[in-house]
This record gives C-alpha cells, structure tokens and sequence, in this order.
C-alpha cells in the first residue's frame, strides 16, 4: 500500500539458521539515502513501530522492521497495558541473544548492497547494541536498551548513539555512566524522561524529548549511512 509517498508491505526474510520471519518494509519517494533496520519494543511489530518505520522512510531511508517473535508466535501485536507488558515478556523468554542477532542480520542482508545502519526502542535498543558489534552496519542507534548497561564487554564497530531516560527506574543512571566510561566513543544523551519516552502510545511519552532525540537520530544516521 502508499501511505504519504511512502510505499509499505510486508515480506519474508531469512536467516542464516533457515529460520524465516516477516518483516515490515517502508520504501521512500525516490532514491534511499540508505538503509534501516528497526527493531521493536516487546510488544511486537505494533502500530507505534509501523509508525516509525514510516518516519524514517518519509525522511528517505529504506526500512524494515523484523518480526523478532515470529520463532516462537507469527502477528504478534500488543497494547501497552500490563497485559501487553506481562504478554511480551513471556514471548521473549524463549528468545536467545544469537537468535537476536541471526533475525537482525537477516534485515540487514536483505538490504543487499545498500549501506545500513540499525535503530531499536527498549528491547530492540538492546539489539542494537548487540547488533553495533556483531553485524555489518554503519550506524547503530539504541534508545532505554537495558542490556546495552549491562553489556560492556562488546565492541561497537560502528558509531553508536544511545538515548536514556534521567527517570527511568530500569536503567540506573550510574550504569549509563558506566557505559560512557567504558566507551566514551559512543555518543550518550540522558533526557528528563521516563523509560519509553519516545513512544506516543505510552503514557511515559515525552514529547520534548522524543523529538530532540529523534532529530539527533536522523542527524547521525544520515551522517553515517549514507
């Protein structure tokens, strides 16, 4: 379908395991200024997700976004309720790291040729982070991803953004200083927000910051993805 000069559907990726999971793709009006691959929050490929993928692409790159809980239930798309909370926590348990990183790289080589970088929200924060280290992207941004703190033995080899709320109760904030200690070539931004911020279906949305850390997004993807 066409949504605002911006064409979506949805496809079939495959990883290198043989496992094959849906992705949801937004190609721009034009030429892309390159690729993205975004990764969702534990509440699936919801419309919040759609939604910024379709962002993306309005400003010019390609995205698609993973289906990361296709291995254990296919169209997995949940409110932010307690239920939906409770509903995506048990969908990730099954889940392993490598899987992670195996579904991410099949976005990534879905791409082809098109120089890629890689934005996730929470959960796919942590899959960026994971993903800055382990597969072939240019760029890797990761908003309130709590594994990111506590991974600090990984080895970005791409430039890394990462955006933290001040308020958020799962991510001490002496654990993100301890990230930009460990890597101070990763560029940290601390918002006077909650965990979730950036998410205009949450009631944690704040405005103010979800904009300025979009802006310095767009702004870091576009210098490094091109």
């Amino acid at each position: 379908m066409t949504t605002s000069n911006i064409a979506t559907s949805r496809v079939r990726l495959r990883a290198k395991d043989g496992h094959e999971l849906e992705g949801y793709l937004c190609e721009p009006e034009g030429a892309p200024v390159g690729g993205l691959v975004l990764v969702q929050e534990i509440f699936g490929v919801n419309a919040h997700i759609r939604e910024q993928c379709e962002g993306y692409a309005r400003d010019g790159f390609r995205v698609i976004a993973p289906a990361m809980f296709d291995r254990v239930e296919r169209g997995v798309e949940l409110g932010y309720d307690s239920a939906g909370m409770n509903r995506g926590i048990e969908l990730i348990k099954p889940l392993s790291a490598e899987q992670y990183v195996l579904d991410a790289g099949a976005a990534v080589e879905f791409m082809g040729s098109l120089p890629t970088g890689i934005i996730g929200y929470c959960f796919g924060g942590s899959v960026a982070w994971r993903a800055a280290d382990a597969l072939p992207v240019r760029a890797a941004v990761s908003y309130y991803g709590s594994n990111a703190v506590n991974l600090l033995d990984l080895r970005p080899k791409c430039p890394v953004m990462a955006h933290f709320g001040a308020r958020d109760a799962m991510i001490p904030l002496e654990k993100v200083q301890a990230l930009r200690e460990r890597h101070p070539e990763v560029e940290v931004h601390v918002y006077a927000a909650d965990h979730g911020f950036n998410c205009d279906h949450r009631r944690q949305y704040d405005a103010e910051s979800a904009a300025l850390a979009r802006s310095r997004s767009l702004a870091f993807l576009k210098q490094h993805v091109r």
